[in-house]
């Protein structure tokens, strides 16, 4: 009986884990062009996030399916990215600043064109 639990368990803990890292799993399975990943390797782009937003997971599975590097930032975790979030005029979460270019929600075809 106790086995049956476990396994179960298991299992499911397993289906979590490939759910929040698809993006990734993806891309290593289906890399983008390689001159998607060139024209995008020169970006500097910043996600602003939180753990817990569907939104915030949506933008880094795009951003991963595109390969395209960034640094991420938790704002509930990080002090100093809070503030500087909040400096940058917060607004909601996922927050992207792409080169400069402020981007809010997720919305892959700002991405891509900020990249551009």
């Amino acid at each position: 009986m106790l086995h049956n639990v476990l396994k179960k368990f298991l299992l499911i803990l397993l289906v979590v884990v490939v759910y929040q890292h698809w993006g990734k799993i993806e891309h290593f399975f289906n890399p983008p062009p390689a001159t998607a990943r060139h024209s995008q390797s020169n970006a500097r782009v910043v996600l602003y996030s939180t753990e817990w937003c569907g939104y915030c997971k949506l933008t880094r599975r795009f951003l991963d399916q595109q390969g395209i590097a960034f640094s991420e930032v938790d704002i509930e975790k990080d002090v100093e990215g809070r503030k500087t979030y909040v400096a940058l005029g917060g607004g909601g979460i996922p927050m992207l600043d792409v080169n400069g270019t402020f981007i809010r929600g997720y919305n892959p075809e700002a991405i891509l064109e900020a990249l551009k």
